[in-house]
């Protein structure tokens, strides 16, 4: 299974590391373009596209210029409020939900003649969702086809790739993150779960219920590619004497620092750096716990926080 997982990575790596160098001249150009304020929304997927034929250079134009020029809307995130998704409100406030991120992605595909939908499903923010029933569709992304077969499909999430937002959904940080684009499959269903099964591309949780018992996976795990982290589910009990054993494996560039950081937003310790390993694509590192109590785990990757649990730790 290891040989396996290392020989995808390398495979992966190669592939990703490949179309960054692809998407940086397309990321250029439409960086160029500014924000293209007073354009509807068929001019701007026209002025995106035009000089290419290629409809992944295209669909990448689109996804750039998208995460980058809309912000979400936290108040309407936070309330699940999409009243205010259509693409030309979208274009004109600058401010949507995860829908509205889709739909407006959705149409420009469309106008640019690409085969893209709307997947609607749910998403993990904080440790207070595991365990979570699920409840209402929480989110929404993309999926593109460039070609018949099934396995030409793709995940796309402006939304998640146009920066993080915090636990209480008050403050968002710009920080765009390209591997929202044609994401990796199996990472990319660690962060999401759609309401139709039929658009989980690739492997990933067998339900809702399965998939809020996992870890959270917050958008830098996207970056790095984690997956099969250790802690396996979401919450996890220790003592105080007794080490834990953390571990996930990786496909991106190894991380310079490991951190962790415990306790809710207002008593959130600072994050204390680990003594890791990193081998065969796996990081691993045992961590001792000084205080008895029940509270969030994260887990920072050179600074970005990348998964998150619940532990209870005992005395």
């Amino acid at each position: 299974m290891k040989l396996i997982f290392l020989v995808t990575s390398l495979i992966f790596s190669i592939s990703h590391n490949y179309a960054q160098s692809k998407y940086e001249s397309v990321d250029t150009y439409v960086q160029s373009l500014g924000s293209l304020d007073s354009f509807n929304v068929a001019t701007i997927a026209d002025t995106l596209t035009l000089r290419y034929s290629d409809k992944e250079l295209k669909a990448r134009a689109i996804f750039y210029w998208i995460a980058n020029n809309i912000q979400p809307d936290l108040r309407a995130i936070k309330s699940n409020d999409n009243r205010k998704t259509d693409p030309e409100v979208v274009l004109q406030s600058r401010r949507t939900t995860g829908l509205g991120y889709a739909k407006l992605v959705q149409e420009m595909m469309s106008l640019a003649n690409i085969r893209c939908l709307t997947v609607d499903g749910y998403t993990k923010r904080s440790d207070e969702d595991i365990n979570s029933t699920g409840g209402e569709p929480n989110h929404s992304w993309n999926v593109v086809q460039l070609g018949a077969s099934p396995t030409e499909w793709f995940y796309i999430d402006a939304a998640m790739a146009a920066g993080t937002i915090d636990k209480k959904i008050s403050l968002f940080t710009k920080d765009f993150i390209s591997a929202f684009f044609f994401a990796n499959k199996n990472v990319f269903n660690q962060l999401h779960f759609p309401d139709n099964d039929a658009w989980l591309l690739g492997e990933g949780p067998s339900s809702v219920k399965h998939f809020y018992q996992l870890p959270v996976y917050h958008p830098h795990a996207m970056a790095l590619g984690v997956q099969s982290p250790t802690p396996y589910v979401g919450t996890f009990k220790s003592k105080m004497s007794v080490p834990v054993n953390f571990a996930f494996l990786y496909s991106g560039k190894t991380p310079e620092t490991i951190e962790i950081s415990t306790g809710d937003a207002r008593r959130a310790t600072p994050p204390k750096k680990v003594e890791f390993s990193a081998a065969d694509g796996m990081i691993k590192f045992r961590h001792y716990f000084l205080k008895d109590d029940i509270y969030p785990v994260r887990l920072l990757a050179d600074g970005k926080v990348i998964l998150e649990w619940n532990a209870t730790i005992t005395e």
